[in-house]
């Protein structure tokens, strides 16, 4: 086997973490000696051993003069667990190969550098472009302070998300449907305004049990915008395992107090977050609040207007629409409010990264599009 391919193994390896992981990178570790691979690991769940670790383990003394492929750079810094850089001393392994250096600018570096001080030979950025795809929520909270953000929405071919009333569910099929609990299996957290949730009902909880009993699961913080504070406290979303977050404005906040109340007797966190210039609550704000709380994946759930706010601030990374074979009507609802827009050649971008059937149903995978 090359490299290349010992690489790819740890790559595997890393993904048994994507929903267990947070708010941890997923990592995935490959020692090999002679063509023979000694030993395997992943890290999949905050506050247990690293990769390295569980590798290096299986490995025992055959570790001596072994080469090394991790998918992240080893750690050098003591947290929760040793640094990893100085169990792979210890060990005396001859070689190793990394995927991507530590995102974190503070950081970066510096397990390497521990690595080649004891003369261990280094080789780094093999198969980066993979070994990113793992973690794209860790290295823009590390670079940016700020969470990964994917947006979904579900229509018809006419563009339609919902009837005139409302109605909306089911425009699309169970596996449709499924494929959304992976999105939020795999989310640190999830956002709705609170007029889809009065519509909806929305429960925003992993009832899917591909994801429920991993373990080292834990269900995504719930986040309600509602700047009047109009949740109600017999909301479905306050019957649900997880904690639920309701954001609102800091005069809603300070002058209703008996609904913040009642709203913090159901278990929910209410607090306040600045104003945009557009009047609503700012969504920049959000997202470093939730990236202070260590939010790696952020996934929105909402109706035309917020995730139109979303899509025409630039906010979202990568964008999930699912499409039904069906038309709804020029009187039903559309998919984005995006106000003001009135020039081609203002149109968000975005890039078709994936296309694929899901039962009856459409699912693109859209990226945005950087504009200059």
């Amino acid at each position: 086997m090359s490299h290349a391919n010992y690489m790819a193994q740890a790559i595997k390896l890393a993904r048994k973490g994507w929903y267990t992981t947070r708010p941890n990178p997923r990592v995935g570790c490959v020692l090999v000696r002679e063509g023979q691979i000694l030993g395997e690991g992943a890290h999949l769940k905050a506050g247990e051993p690293h990769a390295e670790v569980y590798a290096l383990r299986q490995a025992g003394e055959r570790a001596q003069g072994a080469d090394a492929y991790v998918t992240l750079e080893p750690c050098s810094h003591h947290g929760r667990t040793p640094p990893c850089a100085e169990a792979l001393i210890k060990a005396g392994v001859k070689r190793v190969f990394v995927g991507m250096k530590d995102p974190n600018p503070l950081v970066a570096g510096r397990g390497l550098t521990l690595l080649q001080e004891a003369g261990i030979e280094v080789v780094s950025g093999l198969l980066q472009d993979q070994a990113e795809a793992l973690n794209p929520g860790f290295i823009k909270r590390m670079q940016r302070g700020q969470p990964w953000v994917v947006a979904k929405q579900a229509m018809s071919l006419d563009g339609r998300t919902a009837m005139a009333s409302g109605e909306s569910q089911w425009i699309t099929g169970a596996e449709a449907r499924a494929d959304v609990q992976r999105l939020r299996a795999a989310s640190c957290a999830v956002v709705t305004g609170v007029n889809s949730l009065l519509a909806d009902s929305s429960r925003l909880n992993v009832r899917d049990e591909r994801f429920t009993p991993l373990s080292g699961f834990t269900q995504p913080l719930r986040v309600v915008l509602d700047s009047g504070l109009q949740t109600p406290p017999g909301a479905a979303i306050f019957q649900q395992p997880g904690s639920t977050l309701v954001l609102t404005n800091e005069e809603s906040l300070q002058k209703q107090q008996t609904a913040r109340k009642q709203l913090e007797d159901q278990g929910a966190e209410v607090a306040a977050l600045p104003l945009a210039a557009n009047g609503g609550l700012d969504l920049q704000a959000l997202l470093t609040l939730l990236g202070e709380r260590q939010c790696n994946q952020l996934l929105v759930e909402a109706g035309a207007k917020l995730t139109g706010a979303f899509v025409q601030q630039g906010l979202v990374d990568e964008f999930y629409l699912y499409i039904a074979a069906k038309f709804l009507g020029s009187q039903a609802r559309g998919l984005l409010d995006l106000p003001g827009l009135e020039k081609l050649a203002a149109a968000p971008q975005m890039q078709i990264l994936d296309v694929r059937a899901l039962g009856q149903d459409w699912r693109f995978q859209l990226k945005r599009l950087e504009q200059h």
